[in-house]
């Protein structure tokens, strides 16, 4: 019996210190060496937040042309834009046309518009040309680009560089090039000069045919940063034309500096009810899956502290959906678990096949959310994927609160011996005339 008891108490021990370090954070200092873990609301280091609840930068880019562009050419324009923001992790900025020659950007949690402007407004277009100035392939003919760290050259020091992986059309073009260039080598012009826009950002030498479908940008990178940027231009895209930022401001919150906080309490005063609802309806179990819950918001405030997911109003929403789809979780097992002791079977039995009848419907429901929040990011942006992002965390959390820690705890307290059927809401007067 202490054993069970021990065994119980550590485990609610292990959930609200969990919870209570994501929620607040950790800072101690243990003979001299500090333990520290940032608090998940911490404006620092812990969530970000969106425009709506904490402001940021609103910069509006003009397409620097003679003639009028296209609807197309613009929302070609915005769609690169958006890929960049995208990129660099502000899930939660939006672009928009304005006027013919004009787009609107909002980031948050930016105060300084000049930094976004140096990533956003260049038209990286990449270009690789032979030692006499010809082009010989652009960007177009490269599939992809990710920023890479290690050894370029054998036995050479570990640097930060660039891989591109070609396309089929790029690949022959390459080979042609490199071959080429190898032959060159007497009149040391032996080498493929690479150019974002102007500006050679590498200069590799050829000394034989390179029929591969990959090459590397490197030697101009001091830090991951650098090359991730140059990757993340490339990837997102060649702007149809130059763009000139003509207005940068900050913003404060659009629904004010306390719109956070405020969003917070109501979300928390939510929880609070879902609290009672299952403590009243479903006693012993409801009591269970309160602990649960209280686990989720430690796995929640962990997962979106830890990858710094930008959160705005949509993203609470998001999170407030996945609580109740926790809570429609535990309902339909103690349902099940409710049915079978009207039938007769004792609670351990009830319990376990409570579990066993109601997993085929938990999983058919999460999994199906999950897919529509993966199709929502895919195709979405801004608000959208920030929705999406905040549901689908919540619903892998929520799933597997519901069917791990529900199940775990409900069995620690049964084999306490607690079976007094009324506690698991099914009283004896009920039970006998189901029998």
């Amino acid at each position: 019996m202490f054993k069970n008891i021990a065994k119980l108490v550590v485990a609610v021990l292990i959930i609200g210190i969990f919870t209570t370090i994501g929620l607040v954070g950790l800072n101690l200092n243990i003979n001299g060496t500090s333990i520290t873990y940032p608090s998940a609301l911490d404006e620092e280091e812990g969530i970000r937040r969106g425009l709506d609840l904490v402001g940021g930068s609103v910069i509006t880019f003009e397409a620097q042309t003679e003639e009028t562009p296209s609807s197309e050419e613009m929302l070609s324009v915005a769609n690169v834009l958006q890929k960049r923001l995208d990129s660099l992790g502000y899930s939660e900025a939006t672009v928009a046309r304005q006027g013919e020659k004009k787009v609107r950007v909002e980031i948050p949690s930016i105060q300084d518009p000049e930094e976004a402007v140096q990533t956003l407004a260049v038209t990286a277009k990449l270009t690789f040309r032979d030692a006499d100035g010809n082009v010989i392939m652009e960007g177009s003919d490269v599939s992809r680009a990710s920023a890479e760290y290690g050894q370029v050259e054998q036995n050479g020091p570990q640097i930060h560089y660039v891989k591109l992986v070609l396309t089929d059309s790029g690949k022959e073009k390459f080979t042609a090039a490199t071959s080429a260039a190898a032959a060159r080598v007497s009149e040391q012009k032996n080498y493929i000069g690479i150019y974002l826009d102007e500006e050679v950002i590498s200069q590799p030498s050829v000394e034989e045919t390179i029929s591969t479908n990959e090459c590397i940008i490197s030697g101009s990178f001091e830090d991951r940063s650098d090359s991730n940027e140059l990757a993340t231009l490339i990837n997102s895209g060649n702007l149809p034309f130059s763009i000139k930022d003509v207005e940068l401001r900050s913003v404060g919150p659009t629904l004010g500096e306390r719109a956070f906080e405020t969003s917070l309490f109501a979300a928390g005063i939510g929880i609070l009810l879902v609290f009672l609802f299952m403590l009243v309806f479903y006693r012993l179990p409801g009591l269970v899956a309160d602990v649960a819950l209280v686990a989720y918001i430690g796995i929640i405030a962990w997962i979106m502290g830890y990858f710094r997911v930008n959160l705005s109003l949509p993203g609470i929403a998001g999170i407030i959906l996945s609580v109740g789809m926790a809570v429609d979780a535990n309902v339909i097992i103690f349902e099940r678990v409710k049915e079978d002791l009207r039938l007769g079977k004792t609670v351990r039995a009830a319990v376990d096949s409570g579990f066993d009848r109601a997993l085929s419907a938990i999983l058919d429901s999460n999994i199906t959310t999950i897919i529509a929040a993966v199709v929502l990011y895919y195709f979405g942006t801004g608000p959208i994927q920030g929705f999406a992002i905040t549901l689908g965390i919540g619903t892998v959390a929520s799933m597997f609160t519901a069917i791990v820690v529900t199940k775990f705890l409900l069995k620690a307290v049964i084999a306490l011996g607690i079976q007094n059927t009324a506690l698991y809401g099914v009283s004896k007067k009920r039970r006998e005339q189901h029998a």
